[in-house]
């Protein structure tokens, strides 16, 4: 994942629970629609074989068609299911150990909720982006939104590359555009009959 100077990019998150009987068509159509910079597998479950198989069946789609594939929290698998890195959840707490475990080349990026001073460190021990969300509203009061003027202030202060996720709209897509080298989007498509049609939507937003 690198970031660019004009639009941002798309960064693809898998659904928490999928049915490997359909859901790598469902990718691979999204993949031949719309360009994807990287593709992050976020199972919910913690059964390392159900992970595995999983990564195995998307590993194969994704890297056929030059998009990385990282994986949600489980650093430990990356090197044994072939995979480019690994999107961390504790902010920058463990950016720095698992950045010398999986070594330079490996992709190392965390969630920082909305937390500025999180996002700075871990930009600081390793991290090769840092993501921020919920970017739009949600129904949990107990979440706090990461918003707007942060992501404003982060491109203009920290070279870092800043994603932004959660609770997307093409309105909020639209107005991030400027701010945001890459768009964590997940439910938003795979919520839709046709998520290939709708991540086509996605990318006309981030483009203006």
């Amino acid at each position: 994942m690198s970031d660019q100077d004009d639009a941002p990019q798309i960064y693809l998150v898998t659904p928490p629970e999928f049915e490997l009987s359909e859901f790598p068509d469902r990718l691979a159509a999204c993949l031949d629609a719309t360009e994807v910079a990287c593709v992050r597998l976020g199972l919910a479950t913690r059964d390392e074989d159900r992970i595995s198989r999983a990564a195995d069946a998307l590993r194969e789609i994704t890297h056929a068609r030059d998009v990385a594939l990282v994986i949600d929290t489980h650093a430990k698998l990356v090197t044994r299911l072939g995979l480019d890195g690994v999107h961390l959840t504790d902010g920058s707490r463990s950016v720095r150990a698992t950045r010398k475990d999986l070594g330079e080349d490996a992709i190392v990026g965390t969630f920082c909720g909305n937390s500025r001073h999180d996002g700075m460190t871990a930009g600081e021990v390793g991290a090769d982006y840092v993501s921020f969300g919920p970017a739009g509203a949600t129904d949990l009061g107990t979440t706090p939104q990461a918003e707007a003027e942060l992501f404003e202030w982060w491109s203009m202060m920290i070279e870092v590359p800043v994603v932004a996720e959660g609770a997307l709209d093409l309105d909020l897509v639209r107005r991030l555009a400027p701010h945001a080298d890459f768009f964590g989007i997940g439910e938003e498509i795979w919520r839709e009959a046709d998520a290939a049609e709708m991540l086509r939507r996605y990318a006309s937003a981030m483009a203006g």
